[in-house]
């Protein structure tokens, strides 16, 4: 049995297998995916990790792969296809009162069920991430960092002096297009409805800026352009006129969905369908822990995904001499 099943090796799965391993813990990461990275490797350049300004998502993730794999982190290849308790243990009192949603007493461990078999482990630290909602239109895949982007406070920084489309009518696109209108020459809000579902001091301040133009009406049909965007097709939904905008980058804001689906079923999410958990990581099922961008959190970014992992095996120390199940 393990101490640990890290599950998802993005920054914060390859954090906690770090961490982990420095430890001491007898760990495990499952990755579903050949290449360990997760998001990180979608992503063209990197320019706000500290320490390495410029890097590029790839170089990125087999840096901090093969910091791990220096260590002697165990990885498997492995895709989980559900999570259950091995109950009975009775647990201190502190973990005891905490276990109400796990729906009785501290479980002694977990099974997981894989396709390359089951694995038993004391605790499981859920970093499986998170994916963003597609747009599904012909040029998006084909762009993706190459001007088309789901983070712009990850990339907007080399869009400064340009022309953007941001496409999205919510919190999250709505603060896109503040955040760009900061460099951008002009900003465009492409929103499928005639109004904005964002905050309304949001609505507030989008609406003030003077070099953002709010597209009403409209969807995104086709994003176009050779090795870089150079222009964004639209229809206008009433209307159904198509127009042509010329822009160097597109910013897709029509949602971010967690992949908590294994693990919501044990564990507290929000109404997001993130799994709820304090900066500790701890959900509300005793022995399993959230970090990274499956986690409820407000910033989602490389720098607090390893930070999550840290803290989530710092946690998971606590909890199994608490526990004294190790």
């Amino acid at each position: 049995m393990y101490d640990v099943v890290i599950a998802g090796s993005g920054p914060a799965g390859l954090s906690a297998a770090i961490y982990a391993q420095r430890a001491g813990l007898k760990a495990l990461t499952l990755e579903k995916n050949p290449m360990s990275g997760g998001q990180v490797l979608n992503t063209y350049e990197v320019d706000n990790y500290p320490g390495l300004p410029g890097i590029n998502g790839f170089d990125l993730a087999e840096k901090f792969r093969a910091h791990a794999d220096k260590l002697g982190c165990e990885f498997k290849e492995a895709q989980i296809l559900s999570v259950r308790e091995i109950a009975g243990r009775e647990g201190n009192a502190q973990l005891q009162a905490a276990s109400s949603d796990c729906g009785g007493p501290c479980p002694k461990g977990f099974v997981l069920e894989t396709d390359q078999g089951e694995i038993e482990t004391k605790t499981i630290l859920a970093a499986t991430g998170a994916t963003h909602a597609k747009l599904k239109i012909p040029g998006e895949e084909e762009l993706a960092g190459m001007g088309v982007s789901y983070c712009a406070t990850c990339d907007g920084a080399f869009f400064r002096g340009k022309v953007t489309a941001v496409i999205g009518g919510g919190d999250v696109a709505v603060e896109d297009a503040i955040f760009l209108a900061r460099g951008c020459e002009k900003v465009y809000l492409i929103h499928r409805r005639d109004e904005l579902r964002a905050a309304a001091v949001l609505q507030k301040e989008v609406m003030a800026l003077p070099n953002v133009e709010i597209i009403w009406d409209t969807v995104a049909e086709r994003i176009e352009g050779q090795e870089q965007v150079e222009s964004l097709q639209v229809k206008n939904v009433k209307t159904g006129e198509k127009s042509s905008l010329p822009v160097q980058g597109v910013f897709v804001g029509v949602g971010i969905i967690p992949s908590s689906e294994v693990f919501g079923k044990l564990a507290r999410c929000d109404e997001k369908g993130y799994l709820a958990a304090g900066e500790d990581c701890a959900t509300s099922c005793p022995g399993l822990y959230a970090a990274g961008d499956i986690r409820g959190k407000k910033l989602r970014q490389v720098v607090t995904a390893v930070a999550d992992g840290a803290n989530a095996i710092t946690s998971i120390l606590e909890y199994l001499a608490q526990g004294d199940i190790r």
